[in-house]
């Protein structure tokens, strides 16, 4: 067998990642379909106020080393954030966020009394948790209902569901424990409170790595959505890169695949291929497997999306000198759209150096996050009603002006996966599934994480099996 041809669909950093990997040592050829107009998926970079920014992701988790380690690869330098200090508006002020915290689950309950982000009652009821008998946990239950049973419907509300909020964009009483915070699915199985569960797996994180030496977040001079142009350039040479390319279908020939694909103009082209990997949304990814694995389509149909948009917007640098730290939350029951806002010129140092030159006195940059799972407000809602409510909120809650500087409204239809309750075990059928049907992979957000390491991890996992499935193959043609 000469060296495969991998036909990979979806040009966002999972598709981008999996083919760094496969032509990395000539271990196969790439075509790569993106069936948008350009590369990167939710890692994009755009001028506001003449500051080039990120609109998707904006930073990478450096605990997890697939995305640094990429980066060096591609010889990218990775810059701490300036600040992390973040905090959560709730009871209508705006409050530190105490330490000791595990996706809102409270360990130090005296900084969390401090903080003022439970009321009192809510603050008597914690200490139950110690009282009640064991949560016994017959497979997977939604971090909502565990939190609030163990610690109240306060706790659940106003400091897990804004921390679910930020990365999930999803409700608590309907997202995974045992996917999104699976530390703690793991010891709660094996201790009584909730409290000490928590507890003991910061310790052991503690114990298992030391102290923390060097950032938890980093990101990239000029934005995170650098690191998906320079994995372009880097393919150019390497990889038939197409953009405007959208898959119509995929069909079984003989031990091969043909890649039907239009170009939006009536135009189409078949690409011949050893393996198909699919890097693109579940619900695109489910559409198209339909006629050749229907299980593992119907489990992939299952998984739910939340749409979300960025809103962006600029402030005169004067306007905003009373604003620290990296940004913050807001929990749904305060009743406003925005559930987060980044402080950009504050977290990265070279967005406020490159704002400083750009209107009198400098400019003041700043990202407010709308959207939530199974809300209509994203897809329903035009450009200016996202602006006016951000704008609006970002008034009431930080004390600037009503109208900004400049802005940029940036939507992500189907942006975040909802790891709904029983997401493990329908991923894993989904694997099974797909282990039935040699030379067809799959790899993104949808399954083991949404972040970018967690996307370039999965890229690289799902490389690996296509490679053992082409050397079995090979095997198997030697008799």
């Amino acid at each position: 067998m000469s060296i495969p041809h991998v036909v990979i669909v979806g040009g966002g950093i999972s598709g981008l990642a999996a083919a760094w990997f496969l032509t990395r040592d000539q271990r196969a050829t790439v075509t790569l379909l993106e069936a948008g107009e350009e590369f990167g998926g939710k890692l994009r970079v755009k001028e506001v106020s003449g500051v080039g920014v990120d609109v998707g992701a904006e930073a990478m988790l450096a605990t997890r080393p697939e995305a640094v380690n990429l980066c060096r690869e591609l010889g990218i330098e990775v810059i701490p954030a300036a600040t992390t200090t973040a905090a959560l508006y709730s009871r209508g002020k705006m409050r530190k966020l105490p330490p000791g915290m595990l996706t809102g689950v409270p360990t130090d309950l005296r900084s969390l009394a401090a903080s003022g982000i439970i009321s009192l009652p809510g603050l008597l009821r914690i200490p139950l948790d110690h009282l009640l008998p064991r949560t016994v946990l017959h497979g997977d239950v939604s971090v909502g209902d565990y939190v609030s049973t163990r610690l109240g419907a306060e706790v659940a509300a106003r400091l897990v569901e804004p921390m679910l909020g930020g990365v999930y964009a999803g409700l608590s009483e309907e997202l995974s424990l045992q996917t999104t915070v699976p530390a703690l699915y793991r010891a709660a199985a094996s201790r009584r409170s909730a409290l000490e569960a928590a507890a003991s797996v910061l310790s052991d994180g503690r114990k298992s790595t030391g102290p923390r030496k060097g950032p938890l977040f980093v990101g990239i001079e000029g934005g995170v959505g650098r690191l998906a142009s320079e994995l372009v350039d880097a393919l150019a040479d390497r990889a038939e890169l197409k953009t405007t390319s959208v898959v119509q279908q995929v069909r079984r020939r003989a031990s091969r695949w043909d890649v039907l694909v239009g170009d939006g103009r009536g135009r189409y082209t078949t690409h011949t291929a050893d393996a198909v990997l699919f890097a693109t949304a579940a619900p695109v990814t489910a559409q198209l497997l339909r006629e050749v694995n229907d299980a593992a389509a119907t489990q992939l149909a299952s998984i739910e999306y939340a749409d979300v948009a960025v809103v962006t917007m600029a402030y005169r640098s004067a306007e905003a000198r009373h604003l620290s730290g990296s940004g913050f939350l807001v929990p749904p029951v305060e009743g406003f759209a925005v559930k987060g806002v980044t402080y950009s010129s504050n977290k990265w140092s070279w967005v406020s150096d490159h704002a400083r030159t750009e209107a009198p006195g400098g400019i003041f940059l700043l990202r407010a996050s709308v959207g939530r799972a199974r809300d209509p407000l994203v897809s329903q809602a035009t450009d200016d009603e996202l602006l006016r409510l951000a704008a609006d909120d970002v008034a009431a809650l930080c004390g600037l002006p009503r109208r900004p500087w400049a802005h940029e409204v940036t939507r992500w239809e189907q942006g975040l996966p909802q790891y709904n309750v029983g997401h493990r075990t329908r991923v894993a059928e989904i694997r099974d599934w797909l282990g039935s049907t040699p030379g067809i992979g799959v790899c993104g957000a949808a399954y083991e994480g949404v972040g970018i390491p967690a996307c370039i991890g999965s890229a690289h996992s799902a490389v690996s099996t296509l490679m053992q499935q082409f050397a079995q193959r090979r095997e198997w043609s030697h008799g």
